[in-house]
């Protein structure tokens, strides 16, 4: 049996969280630079606010229904995931973290599932403050089944007899179940197929010949054989990227060299985090997509680097070397990419025969900065190429306080 749990209105309940006025309130969050909505609340649901609708196109909207507005924060989402996580880690040792606010678990063996799903709700909601909702079958694709059915269901659904999963199937929607993407799904509703019981009632052979391998391993997840085994360790990343779009367009080679720098040290610190080295370094840099075409442009360049590396010296380094390559003059840029690929375990890696590695000195320099940083916060003390005022960061304006990773942010109870 397997359990997925998923966190409901992840990011609008993060901010909910520290500041309760706004339970039963609808809630909006912001992309990057407070583009568009990422993320929504019921209440904003039903006011009509669209997923990925531009926020200066709802402005009105917002104001009409008296909408929070909130820019995202995925400092804190992060550091509430990880705290859902380790609950939830508490009732099983088989644990697929899938994604920020959703998390499969390995249910072999166990009994009385409705009450233990049940358990396992109360102990997040009362441990986080989180709401989740539980769903709990005999495969991942009817997990995911349970999960959505059991919003409707004081939280917590068990599809276990052959009754149950065809009671839950009839009404489901086949567009949202896991796995059936865009294409597949225009594919099954024009063929007349629009719910999980009537997909599931196509003959094996139609399933194969029209939606693959992925399409029948998901047909025979809905007849009870698990054919997705849950990933207790994950895949080793073959890539890492840091890129984010700029406060406003600039064409000033400074800002972007700030930009570039802080990016690549921002990386570095994701490296030495896994315990890997990049050999190749990519830069890339790109104009607003929306404008004119005559003044797109995306120039990038990608290095070989002579060792693999993680320190942040080194890789600030060679992206600036990067940069001075492919900058072009009068483009407004709005964002620059920073891809480390090619990575290698810091233990495995092999040096240049014919060339003598002289980073350990900045591996030791790098090494220090993430325990001072660490210790007083992230970019208490970064390299001065990355710059003061940083006028090319992000807009945030809806942005709230770092409660749970920022001494200065904590709450304070008088």
């Amino acid at each position: 049996m397997f359990a997925l749990a998923d966190c409901n209105n992840f990011y609008a309940s993060c901010h909910r969280l520290f500041e309760p006025q706004y339970n039963g309130v609808p809630v909006v969050v912001l992309s990057n630079n407070d583009g568009c909505v990422i993320a929504r609340s019921d209440e904003a649901k039903t006011c009509g606010i669209k997923m990925g609708a531009p926020f200066f196109k709802i402005k009105d909207e917002i104001a009409k229904h008296n909408i929070a507005v909130f820019s995202s924060h995925y400092t804190l989402y992060g550091d509430i995931s990880a705290r859902v996580m380790t609950n939830l880690a508490r009732f099983t040792p088989d644990v697929e973290v899938y994604s920020i606010d959703e998390c499969f678990l390995g249910l072999k063996g166990y009994d009385c599932l409705q009450n233990y799903g049940k358990e396992m709700r109360d102990t997040v909601i009362q441990h986080t403050g989180i709401p989740i909702s539980v769903g709990i079958a005999p495969t991942k694709v009817l997990a995911k089944v349970a999960n959505k059915t059991s919003k409707k269901h004081n939280g917590v659904m068990v599809l276990e007899t052959e009754e149950q999963i065809s009671k839950a199937l009839v009404d489901y929607p086949v567009e949202d179940l896991w796995g059936v993407g865009r294409q597949f799904s225009h594919k099954l509703i024009k063929e007349g197929i629009e719910t999980a019981a009537q997909f599931r009632a196509l003959p094996m052979a139609w399933v194969q010949a029209h939606m693959t391998i992925v399409g029948l391993r998901m047909w025979r997840e809905l007849w009870g054989e698990s054919c997705i085994p849950l990933k207790t360790m994950l895949d080793p990343k073959k890539g890492m990227c840091t890129s984010r779009a700029f406060g406003k367009l600039t064409t000033d080679y400074a800002e972007l060299k700030e930009a570039t720098s802080s990016y690549a040290a921002r990386l570095g610190v994701k490296l030495r985090r896994e315990g890997l080295c990049a050999s190749v370094i990519s830069v890339r840099l790109l104009t607003n997509k929306f404008g004119s075409a005559a003044l797109e442009a995306f120039p990038s360049i990608t290095m070989p680097l002579e060792h693999p590396v993680n320190n942040t010296l080194d890789l600030v380094k060679v992206a600036l070397l990067g940069l001075q390559k492919i900058y072009l003059r009068g483009y407004m840029f709005q964002k620059v990419e920073v891809t480390a690929t090619g990575l290698i375990p810091e233990a495995e890696v092999q040096l240049n025969i014919f060339s003598e590695y002289k980073g350990l000195k900045h591996d030791r320099v790098s090494q220090v900065l993430d325990q001072l940083n660490l210790h007083y916060g992230a970019g208490t003390l970064r390299l001065a190429g990355e710059g003061g005022q940083q006028k090319w960061k992000m807009k945030r304006q809806f942005l709230k306080p770092c409660y749970t990773t920022n001494w200065n942010d904590i709450i304070k109870v008088r």
